[in-house]
């Protein structure tokens, strides 16, 4: 073996410093080809089995690839027709550098065996290092590096061949001037076998513009131009939201302005995408508007076809109005600084010839692509996935690429698939290596076990949860236990004993976050021998939890706490229903019946006490989708029904949180995981304040405990649903709470607004939650049960994580929000019903509708697309929908007839008709019986034949 050290000396010339490095270079390094018979061999996953079957070479050939070819080409490189790929160690680097997901990506293709790639350590090996010049740039210096690798593999194998793919123009030039077979990986992967279905999936950025070619959009500015201008106060950078109820509209988050930048139409757009980090150009203040108050749909088939944006933009224009106190800062984007481009879920545009198709993607947020396909035909029945590769400026919609298909639309699988990937939810199979960290099986308790943690098996302890729960992760007891005195404990799945730190199981928890729970899937954090049976609080087995005891009076003082890690027996799993029947059923004296009592009990004093601090009780309408367990079809939408028992579990799940909180912020106040509520800006109060207004209440947003009194003020005999509404109203003025370590904020930034407590933290579902594991590990040290490494006392590890955290646990709870609308369109497809409804919204075109039996909110349109009613007269300053007598305001009561649409398959939506109040010329007569058992009986009938028609296929 050879080694040598090339050195860089580290010396002080006056105020320059000069930087050493040592760089091993080693004549041992295999070069990963099996017929080699020069180097020592190691392993390598080369193949001389495997051929790469390309029509341009007539010969087996090893693949060596350029950087831009593995960061624009990883949707190619994915697919198994390409094997024998050499990355060289200099390219992987410069992967991981700029693009850590693509990298990702590669690396677990290197480690697939089946897949035939080798990295080679060019960068090491005596024979290919060579050393930067002076003044050479980066991407030089690397290109070269690449060439002299290639040409070493044709020295060192003269028997085997080598191909270079590169789609940098210059340096393909160069290696065929060398002598290095080169091509670009179209070219390429246009000639392989079976190629034209792969070509689908290239990254397509050299799109050559016509001259002629009129722009869509306005070019932006220069980086130079960029900078400049943020430096000098011109221009500001944020984050660009895309409106999902107007194609035409977005804002803009910048940090230093009070309140998001309104941009409309193609110039104010300007080609950006939902995520896109922008800079914006503000207007004068004479030319800022209001935010709109219509709806508008991006209904356009072809890319061409920019007259009916030109009408839309006019109608948006038109619209715009600077109504007092609503002006918002207004202005356009100039430039792009950080595209958030992700693969997105969708389907085919109909309607559309030729090779050149649009993608309208499940997200309303993002526009169309359009993508260059020959399998059409075939993709426009699939779901699929698509990727951004550019937005020139004389388009219309992005330019992108097919990725994959999913599975047939409408497919429940393939819906949920969607629902996942849309909302980028962690859902693969656990890999071996985390299932070799969990315990094996007969789990036992060890006599070890058994002195370090308190004995609570003698305790009458129960769980009470939803029905069908089997991730129980909390527990309760309540017992008299002398001179007016009881205790209370709280008792917690230890999950952390089961999860150690830095392990592949403990890694794969920290990446998922959390447990996603769709209307007929459950997507777990843990794998299931944790989150269902060993961690699971099952009645009447044994199991390791974390309690948290109090001492508490009959007033619900507490008197003493104490955490400790425990063995419990849970003596019963109940619903929340079992349980409130067992509390109301007078006759139940056993342990379990009067510990429930006692909780009850206490639990109402503890609400009481929030509430008079200024707690504030939200609405949200949570549904409750009943499936057929055969097949799998909706059979009833229905609110979730709330017993008190679920209030009971919620106070004492608060209270052990807020505990813990205190405890944990006490012993780690730099690095403790806590959790915070900020508390919202005024401006985001405007819809509710304004809706009070309309409504003859004044709310106050002054502190959270007068926004609480006022919404327990606001009150109406005639119309009991409203304060409901209000409260849902207030729930979407809020900000999201987020996870956060200790030590990166001051102290009066740890309140919690909803909750109205100084400290709060997540301490009482590890099985579902990852910050709650961080949180065990955290109060086991403090009560001696554990040790503490070194990440847990990382300040800045626990603020990255605490990123992720929120990040997941948000797209979490969209991805649950997106399965339930799938879920309940699947329900009312085929149905026509009158419901009642309540108007949350009135908007200049249309009235936004609430129907509380569905939890659905739905838009009724007041008159045709792109048509101006003559019916209604709307009154911005009232907000308010004027037809004859008839005046309709935010939260009246209504009736209207529900229906689905199914003609966009894509964006499934609800249609509604007035029933009532009755206005001429516009309302609907009430639905009769008899046509509502039309509808369904065309349905059934539908059913029963597409179910004969698939027996029939089977036994054919």
């Amino acid at each position: 073996m050879f080694t040598t050290k090339v050195f860089i000396k580290k010396t002080r010339i006056g105020n320059f410093l000069k930087n050493v490095r040592e760089h091993y270079i080693r004549d041992d390094i295999f070069c990963g080809v099996p017929s080699c018979d020069k180097c020592t061999p190691v392993e390598s996953f080369l193949s001389s089995i495997h051929k790469n079957e390309c029509s341009s070479y007539d010969f087996n050939h090893y693949l060596i690839l350029d950087t831009n070819v593995i960061l624009d080409q990883m949707d190619v490189l994915d697919e198994d027709v390409i094997g024998n790929v050499i990355i060289l160690h200099t390219v992987l680097k410069e992967v991981k550098h700029r693009s850590l997901p693509i990298y990702k990506r590669l690396h677990s293709i290197i480690e697939n065996p089946s897949r035939h790639f080798y990295v080679f350590t060019n960068d090491h090996h005596k024979d290919t290092y060579i050393k930067q010049n002076d003044g050479e740039l980066v991407n030089d210096y690397n290109d070269r590096s690449i060439r002299k690798s290639c040409l070493w593999y044709m020295d060192h194998l003269p028997k085997e061949k080598f191909i270079f793919l590169s789609d940098d123009v210059n340096n393909r030039n160069i290696a065929l001037e060398e002598g290095i077979l080169a091509c670009s990986i179209r070219e390429y992967v246009s000639h392989l076998v079976n190629g034209a279905a792969l070509e689908d999936k290239l990254s397509r950025k050299d799109y050559h513009i016509d001259s002629n070619t009129k722009d869509v959009f306005p070019p932006h500015l220069t980086n130079v131009e960029l900078l400049n201008g943020i430096k000098e106060g011109a221009l500001y950078q944020g984050t660009f939201r895309a409106s999902r109820d107007n194609f035409l509209e977005g804002f803009v988050n910048v940090e230093s302005l009070d309140d998001p930048v309104i941009v409309q139409g193609r110039t104010g757009l300007n080609r950006a995408v939902d995520g896109d980090f922008v800079v914006v150009n503000l207007f004068n203040k004479e030319d800022w508007i209001s935010p709109s108050e219509i709806v508008l749909e991006d209904d356009g088939v072809a890319e061409e076809n920019i007259d009916e944006v030109e009408k839309k933009e006019r109608q948006l224009k038109k619209s715009a109005h600077k109504k007092k106190g609503e002006i918002k800062p207004t202005g356009r984007v100039v430039g792009i600084i950080r595209r958030k481009w992700r693969q997105y879920c969708g389907i085919l545009q109909g309607g559309m010839d030729g090779v050149y198709q649009l993608f309208i993607p499940a997200d309303k947020s993002i526009p169309k692509i359009r993508i260059e396909t020959r399998q059409a035909e075939f993709l426009r029945t699939q779901k699929l996935i698509v990727t951004i590769d550019s937005w020139p400026r004389h388009s219309r919609y992005p330019h992108g690429h097919f990725v994959r298909a999913l599975g047939k639309i409408g497919d429940q699988n393939t819906e949920n698939e969607v629902v996942l990937l849309e909302h980028d939810v962690p859902h693969s199979q656990f890999s071996e290596e985390v299932l070799s960290c969990l315990p094996k099986l007969p789990w036992i308790i060890t006599e070890e076990d058994e002195q370090k943690r308190v004995d609570l098996r003698h305790i009458d302890i129960c769980s009470v949860d939803p029905p069908g729960c089997t991730d129980i992760d909390d527990a309760l007891h309540c017992r008299p236990i002398g001179e007016g005195r009881l205790e209370v404990g709280v008792h917690i799945a230890d999950v952390s004993h089961f999860i150690r730190p830095g392990t592949a199981l403990d890694l794969e928890a920290a990446s998922r976050a959390t447990t996603v729970y769709l209307v007929n899937k459950r997507i777990d954090m843990v794998p299931d021998l944790l989150s269902s049976n060993l961690c699971s609080l099952r009645g009447g087995e044994e199991r390791f939890a974390f309690s948290c005891v109090w001492e508490m009076d009959e007033n619900a003082n507490i008197l003493n706490t104490r955490f400790h890690k425990s063995i419990i027996r849970s003596r019963s799993a109940m619903t929340y229903e079992e349980a409130q029947m067992t509390i109301d059923d007078k006759t139940k004296t056993d342990s379990i019946a009067e510990s429930l009592r006692s909780l009850n009990k206490l639990a109402k004093i503890l609400k009481k006490g929030r509430l008079e601090k200024g707690a504030l009780v939200l609405a949200s309408p949570e549904v409750k989708i009943q499936m057929d367990s055969e097949t799998m079809e909706p059979l009833d939408v229905e609110v979730k029904k709330l017993f008190e028992t679920n209030s009971m579990v919620e106070e004492f799940m608060l209270l052990a949180n807020i505990s813990v909180a205190q405890k944990i912020l006490e012993d780690f106040p730099e690095c403790a995981m806590l959790r915070r509520h900020p508390t919202p800006p005024t401006s985001n109060f405007d819809p509710l304040v304004k809706a009070g207004r309309h409504l003859g209440f004044d709310i106050k947003i002054e502190s959270g405990k007068q926004l609480a009194k006022s919404l327990d003020d606001a009150v109406k005999p005639d119309n009991p649903y409203m304060n409901t509404m209000l409260r849902i109203l207030a729930t979407r003025c809020m900000l999201q709470a987020v996870y956060f370590a200790s030590g990166s904020l001051q102290k009066d930034e740890y309140f919690h607004y909803g909750l109205a407590v100084p400290l709060y933290t997540h301490f009482t579902s590890p099985i579902r939650r990852y910050a709650d594991i961080i949180v065990h590990r955290l109060l086991a040290v403090t009560c001696g049960s554990d040790c503490t490494y070194p990440d847990l006392l990382d300040k800045q590890k626990t603020g990255n994580l605490c990123q992720n955290l929120n990040y997941r646990n948000r797209m979490a709870q969209y991805a649950g929000r997106a399965s339930v609308a799938f879920n309940t369109h699947l329900f009312f497809k085929g149905k026509l019903q009158d419901e009642d409804g309540y108007i949350l919204y009135v908007r200049k075109n249309a009235l936004q509708i609430l129907i509380p039996k569905y939890g659905l909110e739905c838009t009724l349109f007041l008159a045709h697309k792109g048509e101006t009613s003559n019916i209604f007269e709307y009154n911005e300053e009232d907000q308010t929908q004027k037809a004859g007598d008839v005046v309709l305001h935010s939260f009246d009561p209504v009736k209207v007839r529900l229906s689905l649409n199914s003609d966009n398959i894509q964006h499934e939506k609800f249609v509604l008709q007035l029933v009532s109040p009755c206005i001429s010329g516009f309302s609907v007569p009430p639905l009769s019986e008899i046509e509502k058992m039309e509808v369904v009986d065309d349905k059934k009938r539908k059913s029963a034949n597409d179910g004969h028609k698939k027996k029939n296929k089977k036994r054919s």
